[in-house]
C-alpha cells in the first residue's frame, strides 16, 4: 500500500509538472504556414504589416471601406487568419472595412505567443488604424474564444476618453485560470497559469457597448462563462445565447447577422 501511494503521488507530481512547463503547448495551437486572401475566399482583402513595440513584424489582412465601420477580428488560439476568411465574409459583404490580425508565431510570423506577446500584437493593430485615420469611433473590436481576452485587453486600454465603437465578443472567456480548472479540477490549475487573460477583472473598465454571443452546447469554453462575463460588463450591453450552438460553428446559427445588425444600430454600415 505504501508503494502505491507513493508512485500514485509520482505520477501525480510528474502530471502538475509537466501540465506547467507544458501549458502553452496545450493553449495555443498556431498554423504556421503563410495563408493567401485569394485561397481564403476574401480576395479584397490585402496583406499588410503591423510592427510590434517589441520590434516584430506580422502579416494581417486589410480591406478599408470609406467612411464605414471597422472589424479588427482577434481570432483564436488555434490555426490562422487563413482559417476566418468565412468569417470574416459576411462582414466585407455587409460593406464593413475589416482588419484581420494575425499572432506572433502563427501564419508564417516570428516569436512565440504569449499573452503579454497578443497583447502588444492587439496595440500593433489599433496602431494601424490609427495610422490609416481610422477613428475609435468607427472601430470595432472584435474577439473569438481566447481571442477575446486580447479585445478587452484592447478595449480596456483605450479607456473611458477613448472608446471604440463596440466590443463583440464571441464564445468568450472570463480568464484562462477559469477555463482550465474547468478543463483540468483534479490539479491545482489556478496556481499553474501563466498566461491569465482575466478578462472578468477588466470589462466593467471597458467604456463602450458591448455584444456578447455564446453557444448552448459549448464544451470548449462553457456558456457560463459567457453569462458570468456579460454580468460583468457595464451598460450599454447585449448577449445572443444561441441554442445549439458549440464552440466552433456559432456562425452556423446567425452570429454573423447578429454582429451585424448590432453594428447597424449604433450608426454604422448603412
Amino acid at each position: 500500500m505504501t508503494n502505491f501511494i507513493t508512485v500514485t503521488a509520482v505520477v501525480y507530481v510528474v502530471l502538475v509538472a509537466a501540465l506547467y512547463v507544458f501549458q502553452r503547448n496545450i493553449m495555443y495551437f498556431p498554423d504556421t504556414s503563410v495563408p493567401s486572401p485569394v485561397h481564403s475566399g476574401v480576395p479584397e482583402m490585402q496583406p499588410v504589416t503591423l510592427e510590434t513595440e517589441d520590434g516584430l513584424k506580422l502579416l494581417a489582412w486589410y480591406r478599408a471601406v470609406e467612411g464605414q465601420p471597422v472589424v479588427v477580428y482577434f481570432h483564436g488560439n488555434a490555426g490562422n487568419i487563413g482559417d476566418r476568411g468565412f468569417k470574416v465574409r459576411p462582414y466585407l459583404d455587409a460593406g464593413f472595412g475589416v482588419l484581420l490580425v494575425s499572432y506572433r508565431g502563427y501564419g508564417g510570423n516570428r516569436g512565440s505567443p504569449t499573452e503579454e506577446g497578443l497583447y502588444a500584437d492587439g496595440r500593433a493593430a489599433l496602431d494601424f488604424l490609427k495610422a490609416q485615420g481610422v477613428a475609435p469611433e468607427r472601430t470595432v473590436i472584435y474577439g473569438e474564444s481566447l481571442g477575446t481576452g486580447v479585445a478587452v485587453q484592447m478595449a480596456s486600454e483605450l479607456g473611458p476618453e477613448n472608446p471604440v465603437a463596440a466590443l463583440v465578443l464571441e464564445a468568450p472567456l472570463t480568464s484562462m485560470d477559469d477555463v482550465a480548472a474547468h478543463h483540468y479540477p483534479y490539479v491545482p490549475a489556478r496556481w499553474l497559469i501563466k498566461d491569465h487573460f482575466d478578462s472578468a477583472a477588466k470589462i466593467a473598465g471597458v467604456n463602450t457597448p458591448v455584444l456578447i454571443i455564446h453557444g448552448d452546447r459549448d464544451r470548449t469554453i462553457p456558456i457560463k462563462f459567457g453569462r458570468m462575463l456579460f454580468e460583468a460588463a457595464v451598460e450599454p450591453k447585449e448577449s445572443r445565447w444561441l441554442e445549439g450552438g458549440d464552440h466552433n460553428d456559432l456562425y452556423d446559427f446567425g452570429a454573423a447577422e447578429v454582429v451585424i445588425e448590432f453594428v447597424r444600430r449604433l450608426g454604422g454600415g448603412g
